[in-house]
């Protein structure tokens, strides 16, 4: 079953450079983050990211770092 995908119309990062979002330089990590913190689908950016098992890139406001501590969280507690 495919995750809803609806919520994209409304991502703050909606025709943004998609670079920005895979970036290794701190500056516009950073810059990513700065984004994801005004959007409203935080919440289902994530899911999403989780949904498709993507690794890479900023998703729902959090990095690839961030999202490997929270599924091996996941994980742990299931």
């Amino acid at each position: 079953m495919r995750p809803d995908e609806s919520w994209m119309d409304q991502a703050a990062c909606r025709g943004r450079s998609p670079e920005l979002f895979y970036a290794n330089e701190e500056v516009l990590l950073r810059a990513a983050l700065r984004v994801c913190s005004s959007c409203r689908v935080r919440r289902e950016c994530l899911d999403y990211a989780f949904a498709y098992g993507l690794e890479d890139g900023v998703w729902g406001g959090r990095t690839e770092r961030e999202r490997r501590r929270m599924l091996r969280a996941m994980r742990r507690s299931a």
